[in-house]
């Protein structure tokens, strides 16, 4: 409009100038074409080669507008099927939110293929299906939403893993999301569902190769990443098929959970189950000088090292200063057992039992008893250990007190100096 009106207004100036001009001079022009001649003023002649050309502008824009009407039509139809599949689309979304699935279907396949972005009504046409049951009509639409031109496989992926999902189709929607990952590798969005979902279904190699990359994308926070870095390789190692399979997933644990209880109680257990645990005898030492815990002492009494003698040492310095420890007198007195000195044995485990009555302390204790002839008190202790096994219900209340037939408080026994690996070991010794 402002562009007209400047037009507008500067043509009446240049008219009102060049009427000043030619005023008082109005020019003379003779035009003579064989015997045939015309004469005019300047002033008339412009004015007329204007007129002329005014008049074949506007002839010519008409014909041209005659010339694009078909055209203009048809573009003005198209814009008015737009408008509504618009419409359609938002009174979809609408009907959707409110959990009118049929009818939010019906509207947003409506005007589908007349939409801007086609491949919108298809997904909320499949999220429909999908709240229907209707499986097939579901997979329909997703199909025809990778086939629209616009190359949004990532989005129509991602709609089908959540509609697989929500109908509990792992293995489906696992599939999917594999394709996904070899199209975007470094995809939040793909990243974050393949992640849950290797987890759910146990492939602890493949989730292992991927924390990487979702540490660096920061797709989880860090103390679920932690949790699913723990029991993945926790995992891993339980499943080992062999000794040589569980020492090489040991050695693709990160370094920084080495040290993690639960992590390192699995491979220790592991290594027992296949007759390899003075293997692991160095690295729980190690740990323990670092890092006590009752789980780890309790598994050093367990496993067996390649130097007995100096294994027992070792648990003993570990009562240092913990003299009335449960589990490391508990400790002790296995490691005792194993090097055949009795007496002592039987020190440490009713120390132990003085300290904190246990299950295993009774266990062992039932056991030495046994073997040293003493049935009734060995009988004694088999009871009050089922007793207070976590898995078994108290005793009937004639059974014999244990704590009738076991030594009455004793102190620990004192640190004993380092035996010389050359010493017999004499299994009656006190």
């Amino acid at each position: 409009m402002i562009k007209m009106l400047l037009i507008s207004l500067l043509a009446l100036i240049g008219a009102v100038a060049l009427a000043l001009l030619i005023k008082d001079n109005p020019g003379y022009v003779l035009i003579a074409v064989g015997s045939w001649s015309v004469e005019t003023t300047l002033a008339l002649l412009v004015f007329a080669l204007l007129a002329v050309f005014a008049v074949l502008y506007f002839v010519i824009r008409f014909i041209a507008r005659l010339w694009s009407m078909p055209r203009s039509m048809v573009n003005w139809r198209k814009h008015r099927k737009e408008e509504k599949a618009q419409r359609a689309l938002t009174y979809g979304l609408i009907e959707l939110a409110e959990g009118q699935w049929r009818q939010a279907e019906r509207q947003v396949l409506k005007y589908a293929k007349q939409s801007e972005a086609p491949i919108l009504n298809y997904l909320i046409a499949a999220r429909a299906a999908q709240e229907q049951g209707a499986e097939d009509r579901r997979d329909h639409y997703l199909q025809l939403a990778h086939q629209n031109p616009v190359q949004a496989d990532i989005a129509v992926g991602l709609t089908q893993v959540d509609l697989l999902l929500s109908q509990n189709q792992k293995e489906q929607a696992l599939a999917s999301l594999r394709r996904l990952y070899q199209l975007e590798p470094n995809n939040p969005q793909v990243l974050k569902p393949l992640g849950k979902l290797y987890r759910e279904l146990g492939e602890w190699n493949n989730l292992i190769e991927l924390l990487p990359k979702l540490s660096k994308r920061k797709v989880f926070d860090k103390q679920t990443l932690d949790a699913m870095a723990l029991e993945a390789y926790t995992a891993l190692l339980r499943d080992s098929p062999d000794a040589d399979t569980l020492i090489l997933n040991w050695s693709r644990v990160p370094k920084v959970l080495r040290d993690n209880e639960t992590l390192l109680l699995t491979y220790l257990q592991k290594l027992r189950d296949f007759g390899r645990d003075g293997e692991g005898e160095p690295l729980l030492r190690s740990v323990l000088k670092r890092h006590r815990s009752d789980a780890l002492l309790r598994m050093y009494g367990l496993i067996k090292g390649p130097d007995l003698t100096r294994q027992l040492i070792q648990a003993e310095s570990f009562l240092a200063g913990h003299q009335s420890d449960s589990t490391a007198l508990l400790t002790a007195g296995r490691l005792c057992l194993r090097n055949g000195l009795w007496g002592k044995a039987r020190s440490y485990l009713e120390a132990s039992i003085n300290a904190q009555p246990n299950s295993e302390a009774f266990m062992e204790l039932g056991t030495l008893l046994d073997k040293m002839g003493d049935r009734d008190t060995a009988l004694a202790c088999y009871r009050e250990a089922l007793r207070l096994a976590p898995c078994c219900e108290p005793p009937v209340a004639d059974e014999v007190d244990v704590v009738e037939h076991v030594t009455p408080a004793i102190e620990a026994p004192e640190i004993v100096k380092p035996l010389s690996a050359d010493k017999p070991l004499d299994a009656a010794s006190a």
